[in-house]
C-alpha cells in the first residue's frame, strides 16, 4: 500500500482473480500478522474457509479475508459459472496503520482506514462477478472500469451511495458504511480491537451479520470451521 498507489492497490492481485476458490488456503501467512483476525461471530454455523493475505513491499501482512457459507466459483470466460443461489460473505481484516516509512526508507507507505477495507471488499466482490452477456475482450476494460468507482465510492464514504448499518463487533453494536449493487453487497467499518473491517457477499443478508475475533485462525485451515 505504497503512496505511488490507491490504498490498497496491491490486493486485488491477491484476492479472487486467478484464484481456484476450492483450494484451501495456507494459514501460514495469517499466523504472521500483527494484529486479530475477524469472521462472522458464532450465530453463523455454516463453512468458513481461509482465502490469502495481502503483505506490504517488506512482507509485513497488513490484511486478509476469510470466508463464509458457499464458495463462490471462479468467473470464466466472458460469463459467471455456478449457481446463482450461491450464498457466501466474506470478512476482510486491515490493520489499523498510520502512514509510515518503508522498510528500506525509500518510500512512504499511506495510512490504512476504513477507506481501504471498503475499497478492498467492492474489489473482492469484482473478484467472483461477471456479466454473463460480455465478450471476453472487454474484460480488462470492464474491471478497470469497476475497479476504479470501487474506489471512488470508497474514498467518500459519506456519499449517499452508502448507507448506515449497526452489527455487533464482539457483542457491541458497531457502525458501518453500508451500500448494495448488482452483484451484491459491500460494507466497512472499524473496531475497538485495532483494525479496519470490510464484508462483501451475495445471496446472504448483511442486515443479520455479526462479527467477532477468531479465536484460533489454525482451525479455518481444514475449511470446515
Amino acid at each position: 500500500m505504497e503512496t505511488t498507489s490507491r490504498v490498497g492497490a496491491q490486493a486485488p492481485a491477491t484476492e479472487g482473480a486467478g484464484q481456484v476458490p476450492g483450494a484451501r488456503r495456507t494459514v501460514d501467512g495469517y499466523l504472521l500478522a500483527s494484529f486479530p483476525w475477524y469472521g462472522l461471530d458464532e450465530a453463523f454455523t455454516g463453512p468458513r474457509w481461509l482465502m490469502q493475505v495481502g503483505t506490504t513491499a517488506d512482507g509485513s501482512v497488513e490484511h486478509g479475508s476469510i470466508g463464509h457459507g458457499d464458495e463462490p466459483s471462479v468467473r470464466s470466460e466472458g460469463t459467471l459459472q455456478g449457481d446463482a443461489a450461491e450464498r457466501f460473505a466474506v470478512v476482510v481484516t486491515v490493520a489499523a496503520n498510520p502512514v509510515r516509512r518503508s522498510s528500506d526508507g525509500t518510500g512512504v507507505l499511506e495510512a490504512t482506514s476504513v477507506s481501504s477495507a471498503a475499497w478492498l471488499a467492492g474489489v473482492g466482490l469484482l473478484s467472483y462477478t461477471w456479466p454473463g452477456q460480455m465478450d471476453h475482450t472487454l474484460r480488462d476494460d470492464w474491471l478497470e472500469q469497476q475497479t476504479e468507482t470501487a474506489w471512488v465510492l470508497a474514498d467518500d464514504l459519506r456519499s449517499s451511495d452508502w448507507a448506515v448499518l449497526s452489527l455487533p463487533v464482539d457483542g457491541v453494536p458497531t457502525e458501518f458504511h453500508y451500500r448494495e449493487s448488482e452483484y451484491g453487497w459491500v460494507l466497512a467499518g472499524s473496531t475497538q480491537a485495532g483494525v479496519h473491517l470490510g464484508a462483501y457477499g451475495r445471496g446472504m443478508s448483511a442486515y443479520g451479520l455479526g462479527f467477532s475475533v477468531v479465536k484460533d485462525i489454525a482451525e479455518y485451515a481444514a475449511g470446515s470451521v
